[in-house]
This record gives C-alpha cells, structure tokens and sequence, in this order.
C-alpha cells in the first residue's frame, strides 16, 4: 500500500529519454475521427506549426479490437508511418481510457457504481473499476496486442498509459470494491482491534467484529473521518495497481521506451495521490486548464507548475495538455485574451517543463467536446488560435538550448500533501467544505509578486537547502515530518505555520492538548479554540491588519519562553488573544500566524520574512512580471513574463532568446510581452533547495 510508508524524493529526471530531440510541442491527435485528406492536411498544418510530438490513440480501444478477440492495426500502422515520415514523434497511448461498447454490453459489471450503489452510464470516459479483474484481464490484452504489434517502431518515442486515471472512476463503491478494501484495510491493520482504535469506532457505536463488517463509506451518513481518508488512499492505490499493470506489460515489449501517464495537478487535494504516484513514471506528466473568470489564473499556473517541478525531483517535467483557447466544461467558458496562449505555454515552461502540449490538435466536430479551443480551431487555419500557435512553435524552437536546464535559485518551500487535504474534507470541520490548498495558494501568490520562486513539496522532502518553509494549513502530519520542520528550524531555517496545521495525525485523530497540536511544542503557543468568522466578517489586528475566515483563541507562555507576540487581535470574540507569534528556536525562528490575512496584509508579513530569512528575488520586476530563473550546466536563463497591460521594466541583462536583441541592466516589456533572456555575466548562487545541480 503506497500509503503505509513515506516514499524518497524523486531522482531528477533527465533528457536521455525525452522524445523530441528539443522541446515538445503538440497535442493530442484523434485522426480516427477524420476523413484521410483531412489528416493529409493536419502533416502540412503540423509542419507549418512546427509540431514535433502528438499523442496518438487515447481513445482508439475500438479501433484497434473492434470486436472482442478480433484485432486490427491497419489504420494505426498507416498513421505512425505517416507521422514518422513527417518528422512527428508519437506518444502512443493504452486505449484503456475508453472502453468498447461491446465490453460494456458483455460485461456491466465493470462499470463504476456512484455512492448509492448506481452504476455509471456508458459513454463517458474511464468506465471502468479499478478493482474489477474482468476489466484488468481485457486491459491488459488490449495492451499486450498492442506494445506486441508496434515493438521497434520508429515513431514511438514514449508511452502513455490510460489518460487522466481517476478523473471519472477515482472512486467505486461496487461489491468488488467493497471487497477489496476489506482486504485493503485488514492488510493495513492486521487486527480488527487496530482498526476500531484507529478509526475511534467507539464513537456512535460503531465497533467491527470483524473485518467482513468493513464496507466502503457509501450512501449519505456522516461517515467516520478515518474510514473517509483510508478509502481515499485506497482508492489511490487501486488505480496505481492498474497502472503498474500496464507498465509491466509495456516494459517487456518495449524497455528502452519511457513510460509516463497524465497527471491532473492543480491546488489539490488531488482525485489520486500523484505526489506517491510520480516515482512510478520515468517522465511526470501534468494535464493542467485554467479557469477563465479567475483574475489570477496565471498564478494558479504557477502553483501547479511548482508542483510538477517538485514531483520530479527538481528536473524537467511534461506539460501534456492545456487549452489553446476556452474549455468546455465551466459554466461560462470564456477564450484567452490576446497573447495569454503564449504566456501560458511560456508560463509552464518557466516552471520546468520541457514541452508545451494541448488538447488537442484539431477541433471536433462531433461529440461531448466539440467546442473544446484547439490548436487548430473549427474556423481552421486563418485564425487567431492557428496564428498564436505557429508564433508559439517558433519561439519554442528558438529556445531550444533550454531544454534540459532546471528552475534555480529556490530557496524557499511551501509543504503540500493530498493527504492532508484529502483529511481536511472527510468528516465535519469548524468550517465545513473547506478549501484546503487555500492558505498555500494565497502564500504562494505573495510570493509569486514578489518574484521569488517557491518549491512545493511533500512533508517527507529534504529542507535543509531552503532559507524559509511555509506550513499552510497542513492539517495532518506526521510526528516524523512534524519533527523534520523543528530540526530544520533548530539549524537556523525561519519557518511559517498558519492556521489549521498539525491538527490530526496519519489517521486522522485529533491531536489533543492544544491547537495547533503536532507543532504546539515548536511554536511555543497554544490555541484553545477556533473562532471562524462568516463570509463578510473583519477582525482587527493591533498592528493595522486585518482578519477574515479564520481566527483563534490563542495564549502565548509568560514564562519567558522566547515567544514575541507579534500582532493581537483587536475585536471579535478573540479580542486581546495572539494573532501572529514568532519564537526563536536554536538558530532559526518558528512563526504562527493564527489568523487568514488580507491580501496586502499577508504581503507584508511574507516581506519580514523574506527580509528575515534572506531571501532574494529572481530579479527586481514590478507587480504584474513574472520572473523565474532556469540553469543549465553552462547557462542561466531569466524568464521574464508581463501579465498586465500596462508596459513594464525589469532589471536584467542578456540576449531575448525570442528577439535576439541585447538587453544591459534593463529589459522593457509590453504589455502582456514575454522575454528569455540568456544571461550575461555573473549570476546569483543562492540556495538552490534539494536535486538541484
């Protein structure tokens, strides 16, 4: 079970296997759904973009095994031959994302049943459950037949395994799933008194006798919050089972090709666990979509890229998917502003990826996702979109020599774990439904107008490199990671916990003796109850902050332990408690920021604490510019991104990749401009945090 022990950081990846000789550059490719002259004109297309990679065959179960038993590779052997003949690698896909209605029609089992025991519908996407052995048994011949079929093939250049595993069966509450988590949860606990201690069944009456009482929390009790969290982490492990079935199979037939399958990485928490997940690929894959009407969208791109980059190990990650334009699936799916599609394609790589991929290609005609943006849009090649795209193939190849080369100069972390979130969501909470990414994100968003680059990691990683780790919200831990950040702030890290952390153990048991429990003892205060506020409710601070969503009955030693009170509250029911501690703790200093913050307010707390810590920006930019640095080797590369529309300037020296033109000591942007600069001279060697070169 990928739950009972914690996993080592990520090797870094390198370029050895990458498929594309330089930066990846396409998207998903359904050219079953597509006359042949029309695919004739997507290589001319292609060509003209400067495609170099396509995803080929996601949904092409059917296609390849039209009938049960009864195999047929002509259409996919012509298609690789013609892509290869274009210079277009292939990306080839297990067809087990979506399943033959012939399948579905012999066996109805398989599908996945919601809560209340009802099957899902045929027709969707991954209509399978990941614990049926009829599904495992057809998947795993589909794929046997096909790595058999297609082993030395020249185009094929990596594998992707399913597509979005979880995202429509992450979890199944049918007879069979029922049955393995029984067994799941006994192989967890061995007895059934651990288990009734674990889970406090004692609460509500609701001891086991017996492991055959175990059923997943289905239909619409209150369910107990370790049951909740132990079905997520079971549910994770169920689809990670089924990947590793498919991969086995795929390295007999093809070892040197590597394997990768698509994340879905956003805030989180995640519908599998991607973080335990990301050692079982040889290249971390990420599908990532913005939401339109998110003012900040392209800081929410960076969030999820600091993920990714954490995820392997500090090396080069993969976008496989993101919209050219406006998705399908908001409630109002608004397009991309004028220059957005570049900014975000550069966004991801300024992050760590060596590629900038989409869904998809061409744009359907037909079907649940007919109006889905694509690089090539339905008004075709005479189109905003078409023009984006081909300026975008050309700056990728202009910076091609970034490939390979790592995000540098990181010296702060922000602890993130699916876990924790999956923990904050089972069971009633103070503030029922709650976001759990929220906090980090807000952090995050200080950070990211400051220019300062921030790893995202899981609570296991190594910190010793970082000169500041924020704890946002972390609301499980365990007592080996909640001692990991003491040790790191006894050696002379500054660290900052804000509200909602430490609170539960890995089985999701309060931590009793005072919030906010794992890491009471470190910062030296003691909350004794929380006091959330209503939507429109404001809290003053003494120091002329203000609080909104959150605060706490805090009280601070006056023994002389070291602890500063910061800043009080000011009014609410809280008025005179603690809002914002600092303690000196060996050689570091361990902050509690027991309220949510205004957003100039946490500003300028993140200000002290940069100040503090010592932390430098990537560059001196204005609010608005994105600036993130990327290495290699024997070169520095300064990504400069301007999300306003106003003109800007940065200081910075080097040649624009983009340009070639020449910048010494200051670099003017446009508004909604982007500039790669190979830099001049010498360069910062701050902290550069764990796997970095």
């Amino acid at each position: 079970m990928t739950s009972s022990t914690e996993p080592t950081r990520a090797t870094r990846r390198g370029t050895a296997n990458w498929p594309t000789a330089g930066l990846s550059f396409g998207g998903d490719y359904s050219p079953e759904q597509w006359p042949w002259e029309t695919v004739l004109e997507d290589m001319v297309l292609m060509g003209e973009a400067g495609v170099n990679l396509v995803t080929l065959g996601v949904f092409s179960w059917v296609v390849h095994e039209p009938q049960d038993g009864r195999f047929d590779f002509t259409w996919l052997d012509r298609m690789l031959d013609l892509l290869h003949e274009h210079g277009i690698s292939v990306d080839l896909a297990t067809p087990t994302a979506a399943v033959p209605m012939w399948l579905h029609r012999l066996h109805p089992e398989i599908l996945p049943q919601d809560e209340h025991g009802h099957p899902l519908a045929p027709g969707g996407r991954l209509g399978w459950c990941a614990s049926s052995p009829v599904f495992r048994s057809y998947a795993l011949r589909i794929v046997e037949r096909l790595a058999s079929h297609v082993a030395g093939h020249p185009a094929v250049r990596m594998w992707h395994i399913s597509n979005e595993l979880g995202g429509g069966n992450g979890r199944c509450h049918c007879p069979v799933s029922n049955a393995r988590f029984r067994d799941w949860v006994e192989a967890k606990y061995a007895t059934v008194d651990a288990l009734n201690d674990a889970w406090g069944t004692a609460f509500w009456g609701n001891t086991y006798s017996s492991f055959a009482e175990v059923t997943t929390p289905s239909g619409v009790t209150a369910h107990n919050p370790g049951q909740l969290l132990d079905f997520e982490r079971f549910s994770s492990d169920e689809l990670l089972g089924h990947y590793r079935a498919e991969r086995a199979v795929l390295q007999r037939w093809t070892p040197h090709v590597p394997i990768t399958t698509n994340f879905m990485v956003g805030l989180g928490p995640d519908v599998v666990d991607y973080t335990r997940w990301a050692d079982e690929t040889d290249i971390v894959a990420n599908d990532h979509y913005t939401y339109g009407p998110d003012p900040l969208r392209h800081q929410e791109l960076a969030f999820s890229g600091d993920r990714m980059r954490a995820m392997s190990g500090g090396g080069p990650w993969m976008l496989m998917e993101h919209a050219a334009g406006a998705a399908s699936w908001h409630p109002i799916n608004q397009p991309k502003r004028p220059g957005e599609l570049i900014r975000h394609a550069l966004g991801h790589l300024a992050r760590g990826s060596d590629s900038a991929m989409f869904f998809q290609w061409r744009a359907s005609r037909l079907g649940t996702e007919q109006f889905h943006s694509a690089m090539l849009p339905h008004a075709g090649r005479d189109s905003r979109i078409f023009r984006d795209i081909t300026t975008l193939g050309g700056h990728l190849r202009a910076l091609r020599e970034v490939q390979g080369s790592v995000v540098a100069d990181v010296q702060v972390a922000i602890l993130h774990d699916n876990e924790a979130g999956w923990a904050v969501k089972s069971g009633l909470k103070p503030i029922n439904r709650p976001s759990y990414a929220e906090s980090a994100r807000a952090v995050h968003n200080a950070l990211f107008e400051r220019a300062v680059t921030a790893d995202i990691v899981p609570p296991w990683a190594a910190l010793a490199d970082y000169r500041l780790v924020v704890v946002p919200g972390l609301f499980l831990v365990s007592d080996t990671n909640a001692r990991a950040v003491r040790d790191y702030v006894e050696a002379g890290g500054t660290v900052l916990v804000t509200w909602f952390s430490g609170i539960v153990d890995e089985v999701n048991t309060v931590r009793t003796g005072g919030f906010p429990g794992a890491f009471r003892d470190l910062l030296g205060v003691s909350s004794e109850e929380f006091s959330p506020l209503t939507v429109e409710e404001r809290v003053a601070l003494d120091n002329g902050w203000t609080a909104k969503r959150w605060t706490e009955f805090m009280r601070a030693p006056e023994d002389g332990s070291g602890v500063e009170i910061v800043a009080r509250y000011a009014g609410g029911t809280v008025s005179g408690a603690p809002a914002i501690t600092r303690r000196t703790v060996g050689a570091g200093a361990a902050w509690y920021l027991s309220a949510d913050l205004e957003a100039a307010d946490l500003g300028a707390l993140v200000d002290r604490l940069l100040s503090e810590s010592g932390v430098e920006p990537a560059a001196a930019v204005p609010r608005g510019v994105e600036a993130v640095r990327r290495r290699s080797a024997s070169e520095s590369y300064l990504f400069l991104i301007n999300h306003t529309a106003e003109p800007a300037w940065a200081d910075a020296s080097g040649t624009d990749l983009l340009t070639g033109t020449l910048h010494d000591g200051q670099v003017p942007l446009a508004a909604g401009a982007v500039a790669v600069l190979r830099e001049s001279g010498a360069w910062s060697t701050g902290s550069q945090g764990p796997g970095r070169p």
